[in-house]
């Protein structure tokens, strides 16, 4: 809980939210911090962590096991203070999350979905490893605008 106010200070920008979920608000507030973080102490199967650079909660990352017949899946999600952006540590943030989760999970596909625009996010995956698997055409509405989303996978 010590990292709520760190969380919040660098997740509240219009930037990093326009290029998640709905459900990643903005602006993001210290309420919001703490609602995530007990959400990622909560016991639950996903591995939901902070990225801390300089003893500084600076973004997040973290992967949803899917269930039933995608019990072996797993999505991937991050994001990233701006004033991170480019130096690698998403890189490496991804690399270390993968290669936990398949050295210790029972996950054999990790994916994710990444809005048409969101070029960088598609770079760092590449990066990772990741292969584009899939188009879906005009799947997402975000900000009144209607997008494709990209999924990209790596294969244990």
């Amino acid at each position: 809980m010590s990292d709520a106010n760190s969380l919040a200070m660098y997740a509240n920008n219009r930037k990093i939210a326009d290029n998640l979920r709905d459900e990643f608000p903005y602006p993001y507030t210290l309420h919001d911090a703490r609602t995530w973080l007990e959400f990622a102490l909560g016991g639950n199967q996903n591995l939901l962590f902070a990225i801390e650079v300089d003893s500084k909660a600076v973004g997040g990352i973290g992967l949803i096991h899917k269930t039933d017949v995608y019990r072996k899946s797993a999505e991937i999600g991050y994001w990233l203070g701006e004033p991170y952006w480019y130096k690698g540590i998403m890189t490496e943030s991804i690399n270390f999350l993968v290669k936990h989760t398949f050295a210790h999970t029972e996950i054999i596909r990790i994916y994710a979905g990444v809005f048409e625009n969101n070029i960088a996010s598609a770079r760092v995956l590449t990066k990772c490893g990741f292969k584009l698997e899939s188009v879906h055409h005009q799947a997402i509405i975000k900000n009144g605008k209607i997008m494709n989303e990209l999924i990209y996978s790596n294969l244990k």
